[in-house]
């Protein structure tokens, strides 16, 4: 079958609608795993609240692992990205309702399992709207639109978050609501071609395809590198709260919650100027390597300030420069993604390939850093284990010989 043609122009009003269903995703995410979960988790059971979050965090995401490339690859077939953005994202409701209304460990998890299901299905189609409807070379732009939903998001997430936090029922449906109505106005907004519908494979012809996208050299990769950042990042970032709690010295009179939603703010602003910054300079000199490279090398950077002092001016050193450096790697980085995939016509599929490498290193990293909490007695030694994992996805992107 041959590739759909591709696009001379992102259709009118994309980029814009681009930003918006990704940052209702990115502040469910941060709202709900960042906040309203840790507490939630916390008001059960506080003495096992790092074992018991990291069970949760770990668990749900293999349920992310699997739907973000089957649900890619079921929109490759059906020639269609609105009906999955629209059916993930309504689908959220009823899945932030039931995480409410779940009072223990076992319950909670359930309910977050299916939480992040449906989530990664609406994740799946709107991440492949870039590569199916967006020249390569606004591809920079374009991904600075999905990269700002990040910050964004984080800040609304935290905001809405600790607003909450006292009332999480509440919180949860909120945040169900604001993903329904991305997703609404996404699919009302946005108009697509219908692609060439894909006959049905069987299971073992499916698994052998998500396992041939990972032979291409330069795909491999950027999937390697993407992992060891996203494993670095989620490491440390998955346990904001308690890190808050149990590792800075705050301010006299801050709780933990009135801290992220300082914190927030400060990565975010970080975040948007380094997101539009490296995408409109990695399409200007057509070098995405190199700032894929630099930022993880500032993302460690980053990791190691807080390592080196638990002081409330580290905390917020640390927020501004991670900001600065995940923000341009996650821009620059789906840009190099979309140019590397193996075939155009695969896309949703691939991408979802890809999305193993973000949702993958959850699965381990609360694991990890559960683990490594524990034993060492406190935040420091994850710290520097996260840096160094940043470290070597900065590495990971100098094989990569198509993209330059």
């Amino acid at each position: 079958m041959s590739a759909p043609a591709a696009p001379t122009t992102p259709g009118r009003g994309l980029l814009p609608l681009l930003l918006v269903g990704n940052t209702a995703m990115y502040a469910l995410y941060v709202g709900v795993a960042g906040v309203l979960l840790a507490l939630q988790v916390e008001d059960i059971d506080p003495d096992r609240k790092v074992a018991n979050f990291g069970l949760i965090a770990g668990v749900s995401a293999i349920f992310a692992t699997v739907f973000n490339p089957v649900a890619g690859a079921l929109s490759d077939r059906s020639g269609r990205r609105n009906p999955w953005i629209l059916g993930g994202g309504l689908a959220a409701v009823p899945a932030m309702f039931l995480l409410g209304l779940a009072d223990t460990v076992l319950l909670i998890t359930i309910a977050w399992c299916l939480g992040q299901a449906v989530m990664n299905v609406y994740q799946a189609a709107i991440t492949s709207v870039v590569p199916d409807r967006v020249p390569v070379g606004a591809r920079g732009k374009a991904s600075a639109a999905v990269g700002l939903g990040l910050p964004f998001g984080s800040v609304l997430g935290a905001l809405l978050g600790a607003a909450f936090s006292e009332n999480h029922r509440t919180g949860y449906l909120l945040f169900g609501a604001l993903v329904a109505g991305a997703a609404v106005l996404f699919t009302v907004c946005t108009r697509e071609e219908r692609l060439p519908a894909r006959a049905a494979l069987p299971v073992k012809a499916q698994l052998a395809a998500f396992a041939s996208a990972l032979r291409d050299h330069d795909f491999r990769w950027a999937f390697i590198g993407r992992a060891l950042l996203v494993l670095g990042y989620f490491a440390v970032s998955g346990y904001q709260l308690y890190i808050l709690q149990d590792h800075t010295v705050l301010p006299a009179g801050m709780e933990p919650e009135e801290a992220v939603a300082v914190l927030m703010p400060l990565t975010s602003l970080a975040m948007v100027v380094s997101t539009v910054l490296g995408g409109w300079l990695s399409d200007r000199f057509d070098r995405r390597k190199l700032f894929v490279g630099a930022s993880a090398l500032l993302s460690a950077l980053a990791l190691l300030i807080p390592a080196l002092s638990s002081s409330w001016t580290a905390i917020l050193v640390f927020a501004v420069v991670n900001g600065l450096g995940f923000g341009c790697y996650m821009a620059v980085d789906t840009a190099l993604v979309t140019m590397v995939l193996p075939k155009a016509e695969d896309a949703a599929r691939d991408m979802g390939v890809l999305n193993i490498a973000n949702a993958g290193p959850q699965i381990v990293a609360p694991f990890i850093a559960s683990l490594i909490v524990s034993v060492s007695g406190g935040y420091t030694t994850l710290f520097i284990l996260a840096a160094a994992l940043s470290v070597a996805g900065a590495l990971a992107v100098r094989p990569i010989r198509g993209v330059r």
